[in-house]
């Protein structure tokens, strides 16, 4: 695996200049998320503009000044991702990231600091006869055989104690996370099981329209009796 991410070639999660700054950019560690997670670093000078520079930066968060999720996380390659949490308690700021209208990850200003939405992308059964979530960003918590994959669920941070149960049904308010309608939200209108080895599909309706993606993209953010997201997203 590449040690090195060049700017031009930097996912397009990434909402930084590709053609000024350097040839090169701060490529994360591996960890939480998948290969679209944004080094810690570049969310403390870039995002935030808490620092000047990538030296300045790696002291802030070596000094444990940037919680992520409730945790200080001290590794400036550490990979951050859709819904994390960054919390700077010397300023009293949390941010939230969410996507933009072009599907880049941007930090919000949020106030409920204290929970985090995650998506269930798997179930396994461990010693015990237990049931084991598998969450979108590596995350792996015991729970009952009550939640389904690609229900969300919502957990205080850090301690990751579910709080409330997002159904994956019509009607649910979903976020999409891939593809070219990343970050739009809508609800879902119809859901086609594909009897193939091709991804099963999600038609969402939003107020841009109506359009078609695949089950893999579509993020269940709020109930279907709901016109709100559960946490803030600046929406």
């Amino acid at each position: 695996m590449p040690m090195h991410q060049k700017r031009l070639s930097a996912p397009k999660t990434y909402k930084i200049p590709r053609k000024s700054g350097g040839r090169w950019v701060v490529k994360p560690s591996p960890g939480p998320h998948n290969k679209y997670a944004i080094p810690l670093l570049i969310i403390v000078r870039d995002y935030l503009q808490l620092a000047d520079t990538a030296r300045e930066a790696r002291r802030i968060i070596a000094a444990g000044e940037i919680l992520v999720d409730g945790v200080p996380r001290k590794d400036y390659k550490f990979p951050v991702g859709l819904f994390d949490v960054i919390k700077i308690p010397k300023l009293d700021k949390s941010y939230r990231i969410v996507f933009d209208e072009k599907g880049r990850y941007v930090p919000i200003e949020i106030e409920d600091d204290n929970v985090k939405l995650y998506k269930i992308v798997n179930k396994t059964m461990v010693r015990g006869g237990k049931i084991q979530l598998n969450l979108f960003d590596g995350t792996n918590i015991l729970a009952g055989n009550e939640y389904k994959t690609k229900d969300s669920i919502l957990m205080t941070i850090p301690e990751k104690k579910i709080i409330d149960h997002l159904k994956f049904e019509i009607g649910a308010l979903v976020m999409v996370t891939g593809g070219g309608h990343a970050g739009e939200i809508g609800r879902i209108k119809d859901y086609k099981i594909v009897r193939s080895s091709a991804p099963n599909l999600v038609t969402v309706e939003s107020e841009k329209g109506e359009f078609t993606t695949i089950e893999d993209y579509v993020f269940v953010i709020g109930k279907k009796d709901s016109d709100k997201p559960v946490i803030d997203l600046g929406v």
